[in-house]
């Protein structure tokens, strides 16, 4: 972990990193109470969909998986390019999709329309 972050102190060196880590379990949870029970005007099927698609992305298939893979990797001095990519499409891709598919479910988009957004952007999270 960083110590700081654009120049400020970090929150596991303000508040020390157990109280980090449950401030980001706390929003963590948050983002799916958010979904759960402020999202209006949207058929129940579309919630829960978007709820699986958002566990996806951050857990052991997404962020979860490149954090891993990125942290195992520190210091490592011949890492490739499948390596690489592996970290950047599971950390900064998969956050990207994640948002696009989302809003198009929630919008409405057909499951092509879905699979065609969720291509866009992966391509754009992986620049």
């Amino acid at each position: 972990n960083d110590d700081l972050r654009r120049g400020k102190p970090t929150n596991h060196m303000v508040f020390g990193e157990d109280v980090a880590v449950l401030a980001g379990d706390s929003l963590l949870a948050f983002a799916f109470e958010l979904i759960a029970t402020s999202t209006t005007g949207v058929p129940a099927d579309r919630i829960v969909r978007v709820i699986g698609e958002l566990a996806k992305s951050i857990g052991s298939e997404g962020l979860v998986a490149g954090q891993v893979i990125d942290i195992c990797s520190e210091g490592m001095t011949d890492v490739g390019l499948e390596h690489l990519e592996f970290i950047h499409v599971h950390k900064t891709a998969a956050l990207l999709e994640g948002s696009v598919v989302l809003g198009a479910i929630l919008g409405g988009a057909t499951d092509p329309e879905v699979e065609k957004l969720r291509k866009f952007a992966r391509c754009i999270g992986f620049l």
